[in-house]
């Protein structure tokens, strides 16, 4: 099978592609036949080599944290009845950027009827991150709530989500391509933070959600109101927001602490968003799809800025 590996860290193009054995699962494992993996931006900070304080990771390695696909075998131990169904799952140390996927069977999940599999993929992680997110920040209908990366795949994610929690949402993200998907997510403001006005755009707001980090971070952690909730969990435009910072009375601040689950409350979260996709409530917004051996595209495509929404690699 082919497999994608990080030889070294570097740019994107330190992504490549090798042959591999098929796995044959043990007691416990299944392989999963990969129909899409998911891809994060955190992945590009981790193969930069800007991740080792958080991410332990020396080369080479294999990258992607979630596949989904069907299930093609199991081992020892595992219920057969598993065979052939749609599965998605994290992947642990053989990494999610392969055409076959040796996983332990008690991390899968049932992919339900009506949810593509390539959906699947881009639900797993940002969309447990989302629903996370939204139980610290305990969301409320009465709420006014800015989330910055709006266009992002967990952004668009929770411009839904909220919505449908019966807030009202002002999107926040870059250029007008960004914009123009956020109003049919359910964003009731739209705002490009590329402006420099934005921040007067906007106005004040009990939460935010800050996907961004960097400049428009602090600068939206500046926008919530005495009493409100920030909850700083992206980088993508930098460092963390939140952290130090002076806020208003009574501003609660947290961080990408508050999102670390273990794997039973990831479970949770994770059947949550599926749950949510199958009711037709929330939908990935998927920007962009490339094959397996475009990896290296994938990863430029988060790092230049021209992706939309969730990047997903599909197999074969």
């Amino acid at each position: 099978m082919r497999v994608v590996q990080v030889a070294r860290f570097g740019g994107p193009e330190v992504l490549e592609v090798v042959a591999a054995p098929d796995p044959v699962p043990g007691p416990g494992e299944v392989v999963v036949a990969v129909a899409a993996a998911e891809v994060l931006w955190v992945e590009t900070m981790i193969r930069s080599g800007h991740g080792g304080d958080y991410f332990p990771v020396q080369p080479p390695y294999r990258p992607g944290p979630g596949v989904a696909g069907t299930v093609i075998d199991v081992g020892e131990g595992v219920d057969r009845s598993w065979f052939g169904r749609r599965v998605v799952t994290p992947t642990g140390p053989n990494g999610g950027y392969v055409e076959r996927a040796l996983e332990p069977a008690a991390g899968l999940l049932a992919v339900p009827d009506g949810v593509e599999l390539s959906e699947a993929a881009a639900l797993l992680h940002d969309g447990v991150t989302a629903l996370g997110v939204l139980e610290v920040v305990a969301l409320r209908p009465e709420d006014r709530v800015l989330i910055t990366a709006a266009a992002g795949g967990m952004g668009a994610l929770l411009v839904q989500l909220a919505h449908a929690a019966g807030a009202e949402v002002v999107a926040a993200a870059k250029g007008v391509r960004k914009l123009g998907r956020l109003g049919p997510l359910g964003a009731d403001l739209v705002v490009d933070y590329s402006e420099p006005d934005w921040t007067e755009q906007v106005g004040k707001v009990s939460v935010v959600l800050d996907g961004a980090g960097g400049a428009y971070g602090r600068a939206a952690l500046d926008l919530v109101a005495p009493g409100g909730r920030f909850s700083g969990h992206g980088t993508p435009a930098g460092s963390f927001a939140g952290p130090g910072a002076t806020v208003a009375e009574g501003v609660t601040v947290t961080g990408i602490e508050r999102l670390q689950f273990t794997p039973e409350r990831f479970r949770h979260y994770a059947a949550g968003i599926l749950a949510e996709a199958a009711a037709g409530r929330v939908r990935p917004l998927i920007g962009q799809t490339f094959p397996l051996a475009r990896a290296a595209d994938a990863h430029a495509a988060l790092e230049n800025r021209t992706a939309i929404g969730k990047t997903v690699l599909r197999c074969p």
